[in-house]
């Protein structure tokens, strides 16, 4: 049996995906694949890695050192073709995190944040409670695939309020990988405006059907100058709940100014486990992770597969990275309400609802497909169940 294929009872572990479908989508007995973390084991040598520390027993304060950088440096090389120095290399508990701690410390409120919906429901969140503007510029799906309004966006990057712009790459919801060219346009136009890109890069290494991901600050040294890139093998592995990522400042000076706000809020250092799964993940984690794409891709070609012939009047949107498919249903004519109402009252069926993803985002569903197949089969008969 292929080890992916496996399923584990996540029931009674505090999961969010499954012990509190309930208390957030107010019904019991549904089918939980909406939040982005998968029901796959991480590597054994992960597993082990964390048992033999447990094993010593003592869990004092620790720091992620040189070995921890060390595996960030030597990943970043191995899988992206990126030569980074660990004096680069800032920790954070989450891309969240570090998303939110670069907002405040590289902006000022009242300044405005650039974003592209539809996208990571988060970046509206943390922009707007850090009491900055968002500025939209919208993406455009074309012939099936979201692409760059670049007129759009140079008008909108060069307002001088815009200081800041968080780049989804690869794209969630869509699941895009953007090219080598638009993301060199993405940083020139940046660049010309004195704009600092965040880009949220945490589904890097979950690149399907031969797609590359290209980290923007690894393009020139003017674009490293101008990022910051958060890194994290929680998406990679399924480690979120360890809480460890690694965020990437070649600047000096902007580097000091995050590093500075982190011990304004507090921040001192990363959970024991989560230093330890970080290390073995980027170490040994090449073969698990090679096994799971290919994974990956066939349960994609499942639900491509299942919705032509089963659901023709839906269309997928074809993922180039990540375990998560953009579902647009828009031809049902249903409102987004009435879309969650058949999916958990006739389906049982929790998926996330496009609306979180902000402009763009009406009429989509996403579905977290990173699980056995046996499950994915089952959420595609109460999708067909929810909408027949």
């Amino acid at each position: 049996m292929n080890p992916f294929d496996q399923t584990t009872d996540r029931s009674n572990t505090q999961s969010v995906k499954w012990d509190y479908t309930e208390e957030i989508f107010g019904i019991k007995d549904v089918l939980p694949m909406w939040v982005a973390d998968m029901d796959f084991k991480a590597p054994q040598e992960v597993v082990a890695a964390l048992a033999e520390r447990a094993a010593h027993g003592i869990f004092g304060y620790t720091s992620p050192g040189s070995g921890a950088k060390k595996s960030v440096q030597m990943w970043m090389k191995k899988r992206h073709n990126w030569d980074i120095t660990q004096e680069s290399i800032v920790f954070s508990s989450g891309v969240v995190t570090a998303l939110s701690m670069a907002i405040q410390s590289l902006t000022e409120p009242g300044d405005s944040v650039l974003i592209q919906s539809p996208v990571y429901h988060p970046f509206f969140d943390i922009t707007e409670k850090n009491n900055r503007t968002i500025v939209n510029n919208q993406l455009s799906l074309v012939r099936g695939h979201y692409e760059i309004d670049f007129a759009d966006l140079e008008k909108k990057l060069s307002d001088p309020d815009v200081k800041l712009m968080l780049l989804c790459s690869p794209h969630n919801p869509g699941g895009r990988v953007w090219s080598l060219d638009e993301l060199r346009k993405i940083g020139e136009l940046c660049a010309a405006h004195h704009v600092i890109v965040v880009s949220d890069e945490i589904h890097s290494d979950l690149m399907l059907f031969g797609h590359k991901h290209v980290p923007l600050a690894s393009i020139s040294k003017e674009l490293a100058n101008l990022s910051i890139t958060c890194m994290s093998p929680s998406k990679t592995f399924n480690l979120a709940g360890l809480q460890s990522s690694a965020i990437i400042i070649p600047n000096k000076d902007l580097r000091a100014k995050y590093e500075d706000f982190q011990k304004r809020q507090g921040f001192f250092t990363l959970n024991t486990f989560g230093i330890t799964a970080m290390e073995a993940a980027y170490t040994y984690g090449d073969p698990w992770l090679e096994e799971l794409k290919t994974y990956l891709e066939g349960n994609v070609k499942t639900v491509t597969s299942f919705i032509a012939q089963k659901l023709p009047e839906l269309k997928v949107i074809q993922p180039d990275s990540t375990y998560l498919v953009w579902i647009d249903c828009r031809s049902l004519s249903k409102t987004d309400a009435e879309l969650k109402e058949l999916l958990l009252e006739k389906g049982r069926l929790a998926l996330e609802e496009g609306t979180k993803y902000g402009h763009g985002g009406e009429g989509f569903v996403r579905m977290n497909i990173g699980c056995p197949r046996s499950v994915v089969i089952e959420g595609l008969k109460r999708l067909e169940k929810a909408f027949s």
